[in-house]
């Protein structure tokens, strides 16, 4: 079942650790199956309050490769070029299966 890495952004200081970060970061997702879905695309709010800089999302093969991904050494090495300059809310979720029907969700959390 796949997994994601959700970012929502709140803001980012461009500069040259985040260029850094953005020219290493493909290289840390590939041992893992990371691929992005999402990168500060165009959106629109529809209800709530988001940060003007948006959202990320990356899928994973699952919760484990996702996981794994963010605590790898690879990523923990630039990870800093990130948090120093951008403000986000960071979650890895893991999907659900396919046919999945929320209706059957109600009666449990």
């Amino acid at each position: 079942m796949s997994a994601y890495a959700l970012a929502h952004v709140h803001s980012v200081e461009f500069c040259a650790d985040t260029a850094e970060y953005l020219e290493r970061i493909d290289a840390t997702l590939d041992a893992f199956g990371g691929r992005f879905l999402v990168h500060r695309a165009k959106f629109e709010t529809l209800e709530g309050s988001w940060g003007e800089s948006g959202l990320i999302l990356i899928e994973f093969p699952d919760y484990q490769q996702a996981h794994d991904w963010y605590h790898s050494p690879a990523y923990q090495d630039i990870l800093p070029l990130r948090t120093r300059h951008m403000v986000a809310d960071v979650i890895i979720a893991e999907g659900v299966p396919t046919g999945y029907r929320a209706e059957r969700r109600h009666d449990r959390r």
